[in-house]
């Protein structure tokens, strides 16, 4: 499940950027290009308020920015789940 939700998120990624080259079906290269905008604030936010959580990824530290920026919480909240066990 967590792997098709984190395929969603790059599609929206793929779509808003590709948006922003060619015209997509039914005018949506706005509409994704918001949706990816928000997507991308609420996981600064996270980025934020999680930061303990995605200093545990095991790789460099860039690295888990990077993937919290895309992915947000499905990525951090693995990292925080397993330091709790």
């Amino acid at each position: 499940m967590n792997a098709l939700l984190k395929a969603g998120c790059l599609a929206i990624y793929l779509l808003a950027l590709g948006g922003a080259f060619v015209a997509l079906p039914w005018g949506a290269e706005s509409v994704l290009q918001n949706i990816a905008a928000i997507l991308v604030g609420l996981h600064v936010l996270e980025l934020v308020v999680a930061y303990q959580s995605v200093r545990r990824h095991p790789g460099p530290l860039i690295d888990s920015v990077a993937l919290t920026l895309l992915f947000g919480l499905l990525h951090w909240l693995p990292l925080a789940r397993r330091a709790r066990t």
